[in-house]
This record gives structure tokens, C-alpha cells and sequence, in this order.
């Protein structure tokens, strides 16, 4: 990781590593071209991924199977292009202009490619593709999706350290409010100590899901994604998802309940002692070459102790919201086809065990590794029911 230039940047090897799995991918796929679109919060990250810039509008990475010519980043809006041409490892960063589409199909006809096979990554919007149509006619669009993915859910060593520093973030931002959590404040002053945690440290939040009720008459049952003016009171739990990043897209994830002002109640204490256990017997069956087959049949514990959940049980992370993305037999609308974890994913276990009428909850977890022989934490702060403000 580079940070000689002010910005961080992975290395010319990195860079290499990845340009040579994708192109390999393309070239099996009989593609001499990708299209590939990002737009914040959460669609950009194939886009940084090949150029190192997370757009801040929209993007379309013109990315050739060849090293000559190079590929070129369109980017909006018209003052961020300085700052992109800053940030990403690429000489050729333009703005995209009034359309950032029709730049696109401009770049593509210039390099004689405009009738031929084109992959297409990202969620592209309706009215770009029909202007890709348009402007290209003659052209094949495959969906490249899929191939992109498989690349990019094993981490490198470069990737898995800058993860390291995001969860150290997360870390801070817990410990922050072990330190400073206590009745009297608003929800809003939490968040605020989630930040300043890291703020001055080159971090940046990536989420901070917080949701405070109180723990003889519940109301919540999972952290929440939007803060409110809520007073925190005494007897009250404190339900927290936090994620910070280094490098954008790059956060750990930590997730730990607080009882504020109190020990927790013998009910609260329950389901928390079931969630743990939960994410003990998920991460003693995850390693390389294991199935997700086996990871649902250990989420059953979860229902065998008279609860359930309310959000996703285990996730990849890192570079996005990856699958697997995997909830309990019970509570999935659709089970997804097995699959095999291999080494230096980088997942969330995280059990958020629920009563039945969704009132009452706790969530536990944080980053892990794949290993081949089990997971590695990426965090360091100690799984525990967090009691502050006494």
C-alpha cells in the first residue's frame, strides 16, 4: 500500500495481479473489452477495484484485455475530475462530459472495437445501456458480471492488511463507546464518538447502524440504520453495527450490544449467550473447502433455542457486500446453491438472534479470514456484553 502520494494506493504488483486474473477471465470469455460502471454508495467498487478511484457521481471504466491502448475513466461530475485524476493509477481520467455514456461509445469506436464481443460490469442504468445500444448496434454485450465477482471474493495479502487497519477502526469506535456511552446523551452524540474515533486517523465510516431501547420493554431488535434524538436512559441496550474504512470499500465490521447504566437482564444476558454460541459453532465449521450447506446446517441452533433472526447471518465483505450471503433455512425467501469457502475470503459471522415478534434482539460478530484451517479475526477487540455508564 502506497501513501507516498497523499492518497493510498495498492502497488503495481497488486495492480498487475488483479489486470492479469481479469484479462485471463476475458480471454475465456472471448471479450477484448469491458464496460465497467460504478456510482456510490455501493456500485462502485469494480470501477475502483481496476483504476483505484471509488467514484463519487458516476463512472464508466473503459478497460481493454491488452495493456496498449490503455484503458480509459470516464468520470462525473465536472469538478471532482482533478481529484480523480489525483486518486486513480490511471494516465487517461477525463470527464465524462454532458453524457457520460455517449463518451463511453465515442472511446470504444476510437479503438475499432465497436463491433465486437463487450462485457458489461455494474449496475448500469436503464437509460445508459440504451445509449450503449444506440451508439454501438453492432456490438455483443455479455454479462460479465459473475467472473468479476469470483476474482475479486479472494482477498490478496495487500488487500487483507488494508482490511486490517478498517477494523482497527472498528475497534476504536467500540472502545470509544464503552468509554463514553452512558445515560443522558442522544443517539446522535453516539454517533458522533463513532467518528471521532477515527476521523483524525485518515478513517472513514463506511456504516454505523445504532439502535438504543430499553431492556424491560423492547422495541428494537437489530441496530438501525438512521439515528435518532432518543435520549439514552438507564436499563437501555445499546445494539451496534460499525464499519470504518482506510481505503474506501476496504472496512472491517464489528457488531456488540451495550447495556448502559446496568448489567444486562437475565433475558438479554440469554440471547446473548445464544448468539455467541451461534457465532462460535459458525466459525468452528468455516474454513477452505468447507460448504455453506454446513454452515446453514449449524445455524439451526439458533431455532432449537426458541429464537430466531432478523438480519443476514454470515456475508462476505470487503470490496462490497459479497455473497455468500447466507440467513438460516428457516428464514431464507430463496436458498442459494452451495458453496464452497476458500482460502482469504474475508466474511462477516455476525448472529443477530431475535424473539419471534422481532421486539427484542442482540447482534454479535465481526471480520474474519478464511483460513485453511478455521478463521482468523481481524478484530481485536474481545467479544463480550458491553456494560458502560455504570
Amino acid at each position: 500500500m502506497d501513501t507516498t502520494g497523499f492518497y493510498p494506493r495498492f502497488s503495481d504488483a497488486e495492480f498487475s495481479r488483479r489486470y492479469a486474473a481479469v484479462r485471463s477471465a476475458m480471454q475465456e470469455a472471448d471479450l477484448p473489452l469491458l464496460l465497467v460502471y460504478g456510482s456510490p454508495p455501493f456500485t462502485n467498487s469494480e470501477v475502483q477495484y481496476l483504476s483505484n478511484y471509488p467514484s463519487t457521481w458516476e463512472a464508466f471504466l473503459v478497460f481493454p484485455d491488452k495493456d496498449a491502448p490503455e484503458p480509459t475513466l470516464f468520470t462525473q461530475m465536472r469538478n471532482h475530475l482533478h481529484n480523480a485524476q489525483w486518486i486513480s493509477r490511471l494516465p487517461d481520467v477525463r470527464w465524462g462530459g454532458l453524457d457520460t455514456a455517449e463518451s463511453t461509445v465515442a472511446d470504444v469506436k476510437e479503438r475499432g472495437l465497436a463491433e465486437g464481443r463487450i462485457g458489461l460490469v455494474g449496475l448500469i442504468p436503464a437509460r445508459h445501456y440504451e445509449t450503449l445500444k444506440k451508439g454501438l448496434p453492432k456490438a455483443t454485450f455479455v454479462d460479465f458480471n459473475a467472473q468479476m465477482l469470483e476474482i475479486r471474493l479472494v482477498k490478496s495479502g495487500e488487500e487483507i492488511e488494508v482490511i486490517r487497519k478498517g477494523a482497527e477502526f472498528g475497534d476504536l469506535a467500540t472502545e470509544a463507546l464503552e468509554r463514553e456511552a452512558r445515560p443522558g446523551i442522544t443517539e446522535y452524540d453516539l454517533v458522533a464518538i463513532v467518528q471521532d474515533s477515527y476521523l483524525r486517523l485518515g478513517g472513514r465510516n463506511t456504516i454505523h447502524y445504532i439502535a438504543t431501547t430499553p431492556m424491560d420493554n423492547p422495541s428494537a431488535c437489530a441496530p438501525s440504520q438512521y439515528q435518532t434524538s432518543r435520549v439514552l436512559q438507564k436499563g437501555d441496550v445499546l445494539l451496534t453495527e460499525l464499519s470504518a474504512h482506510f481505503v474506501e470499500g476496504y472496512p472491517g465490521q464489528i457488531l456488540r450490544p451495550f447495556a448502559i447504566g446496568t448489567p444486562p437482564t437475565p433475558t438479554y444476558q440469554r440471547m446473548y449467550d445464544v448468539a455467541v454460541e451461534a457465532f462460535n459453532r459458525l466459525s468452528n465449521v468455516i474454513k477452505a473447502g468447507a460448504s455453506t450447506e454446513e454452515v446453514l446446517d449449524t445455524a439451526e441452533y439458533i431455532h432449537n433455542e426458541g429464537y430466531t433472526i432478523y438480519d443476514d447471518l454470515v456475508h462476505s465483505l470487503g470490496g462490497g457486500y459479497l455473497p455468500p450471503i447466507l440467513r438460516t433455512r428457516r428464514t431464507s425467501p430463496r436458498l442459494a446453491p452451495p458453496y464452497i469457502y476458500r482460502e482469504n475470503m474475508t466474511i462477516v459471522i455476525q448472529p443477530n438472534v431475535v424473539t419471534e415478534d422481532e421486539k427484542m434482539g442482540v447482534q454479535v460478530g465481526h471480520m474474519l479470514r478464511v483460513t485453511k484451517t478455521g478463521v482468523e479475526s481481524l478484530h481485536r477487540y474481545p467479544m463480550r456484553f458491553i456494560q458502560c455508564g455504570m
